[in-house]
């Protein structure tokens, strides 16, 4: 371990954070402490609510203060309290010494500013460079983080790149000024998972070659193991474990340690009939979309986002579709589902339905169905539980009473593992992993055939996955239930699927029995997939590109 004989770059001390509202102070961080010296990355893992961002935020007092506070610690960066420090004292640092990648990149970065400008204002404000000198600077540093072709990307913005281009960006950011220390804040949560990889061995790469420290903040053990040195392991704002990686891997102490490392989804997926009924079919599907140009907008090209997909999905089975971002997962499914338009045949329950219009398929809603990746976003905030639950069976059930409806509502809470109690508040008084409960009961109170299940799990904690994939294999049993499962977490679907599908480009790559695609993969690409989620050294460098 790196500088483990010298004094720490970075020492918190018995740091303790409040949150004040209308009076009453909430203890989000509790009497935390731990050290990171020069070269080193520490970890700081816990699920959502532990702590840990509150801890980094503070470092560089970032959080919305004077609703936040802190009643006792030190924050000693090179033996000065950030702490007690002056903010101009605290922006000399921020950005210079210290700097922070946030998790989502597209929510980080100026949406109205292009690549280049973002950059040349870093430079400009720590080092004084003007824009027109500091290009150079700027080309260099999109080619050391991995963009490729930096120059053609100057003028690109943030919604032109894909979100591993943004999260390159970002980092290329927060290394332009050479810090000494780089506080990773979630920095690959959002990404595929042979982005996610690429992303490790970059930070790793620009670690050693800059001699920077790092605190990487996680909820995802498996990076921690191959990436950290040292493990700080939070919850309930407290650190409650914490050595070296090796030791904590391999003799966890605490109860709570033992819990991540054993959270993630596990078992296999129902046993199911392969004679089961059909209830999905496709052929040919296609979805292009046109590229237009020039003063009359004729159309030049076509985006194919689904290019001549053929599948078909039958009764208490799921069908698992795989792929980086932008391989045309999520346009498939809303094609199948007929809320975009499409080429190609569509059968639902034997009904042709690929030339139906919406308001044709209104009859058939009840029996499809979507669960969104972020509950959070997916759930109206003006809502209670009861009427977002309730709200489908105004439609599709109305000749029910408002007690009867009021009864399939607490039914379907119940169902998904919630107190029916419950149903008269708001979402936000909800963690994630319940939300996206509620999102499932909302789908399932209307006693659907296909469920179309968009990265349900891809938002949530370890163990909160780990608890929705039993749930749904509960109710895939109970009701035979057709799921449509898309995500780019290939750990959750070897817990779900039955079948595999793997997209690129629009495009299946490769198809077949989940057990044969996940133990004997057939192409490169596939293969790289395969082991950027369950070997993160293993992936091949020209297989796959973000």
């Amino acid at each position: 371990m790196s500088g483990a004989a010298t004094d720490p770059i970075l020492s918190v001390r018995d740091l303790r954070v409040d949150f004040h509202q209308e009076g009453v102070a909430q203890r989000a961080v509790d009497g935390v402490s731990f050290d990171i010296h020069r070269g080193e990355t520490v970890a700081l893992v816990g699920e959502s609510g532990s702590g840990k961002s509150v801890s980094a935020l503070s470092i560089l007092k970032l959080l919305p203060y004077p609703a936040a506070s802190h009643p006792s610690g030190q924050i000693l960066f090179k033996g000065r309290d950030l702490l007690s420090a002056s903010e101009k004292d605290l922006r000399a640092v921020r950005g210079n010494d210290i700097t922070m990648i946030f998790q989502e990149p597209m929510t980080s970065l100026n949406p109205l500013h292009s690549v280049e400008r973002q950059l040349a204002e870093i430079l400009a404000m720590h080092q004084g460079i003007r824009q027109s000198a500091a290009r150079p600077q700027i080309i260099e540093l999109l080619d050391q983080v991995g963009i490729r072709d930096p120059a053609s990307r100057l003028n690109a913005y943030p919604h032109e790149l894909s979100g591993g281009q943004r999260q390159r960006v970002m980092i290329a950011m927060s290394l332009a000024n050479r810090p000494e220390l780089l506080i990773a804040d979630e920095p690959t949560t959002a990404l595929d998972v042979t982005v996610q990889a690429q992303i490790l061995e970059l930070l790793a790469d620009l670690k050693k070659t800059h001699g920077m420290a790092m605190l990487f903040i996680t909820h995802d053990l498996g990076i921690v193991r191959k990436f950290a040195d040292r493990v700080c392991v939070m919850t309930g704002g407290k650190i409650v474990e914490t050595g070296k990686t090796a030791e904590i891997f391999n003799n966890p102490q605490h109860a709570y340690t033992r819990h991540l490392l054993a959270a993630e989804p596990k078992g296999d997926p129902l046993a199911a009939e392969g004679a089961a009924r059909t209830v999905m079919q496709a052929e040919d599907v296609k979805v292009w979309f046109p590229i237009r140009k020039g003063f009359l907008r004729k159309t030049v090209d076509h985006v194919k986002a689904v290019d001549g997909v053929s599948l078909e999905l039958r009764a208490g089975r799921t069908l698992g579709v795989v792929g980086e971002s932008g391989s045309g997962k999520t346009t498939l499914g809303l094609a199948l589902m007929r809320l975009i338009r499409s080429q190609g045949s569509i059968r639902f329950e034997g009904e042709p339905i690929d030339s139906r219009s919406f308001a044709e398929m209104r009859p058939l809603r009840h029996r499809m169905q979507v669960v969104f990746q972020d509950p959070f976003g997916s759930l109206s905030p003006r809502m209670s539980i009861a009427e977002i639950v309730g709200e489908g069976l105004r439609i599709h059930a109305s000749d029910l009473t408002a007690k009867q409806r009021d009864e399939r509502v607490a039914e379907a809470l119940e169902e998904v593992g919630l107190d029916a109690s419950t149903r008269w508040r708001y979402p936000h008084e909800f963690s994630g992993g319940q939300r996206q409960r509620v999102a499932i009961a909302r789908a399932i109170v209307l006693k659907p055939r296909f469920l179309m299940l968009d990265e349900p799990t891809s938002a949530l904690d370890m163990s909160v996955q780990a608890q929705v994939v039993d749930l749904l294999r509960e109710l895939q049993d109970k009701h035979d239930l057709a799921y449509l499962f898309i995500s780019h977490d290939l750990k959750v679907v070897r817990a779900l699927a039955h079948e595999v599908m793997v997209m690129r480009l629009g495009q299946i790559v490769e198809e077949g029995p989940a057990d044969k695609i996940f133990d004997r993969p057939e192409t490169d690409y596939t293969k790289a997939l395969m082991a950027a989620a369950f070997d993160l050294e293993a992936v091949p460098g020209d297989a796959v590109s973000d």
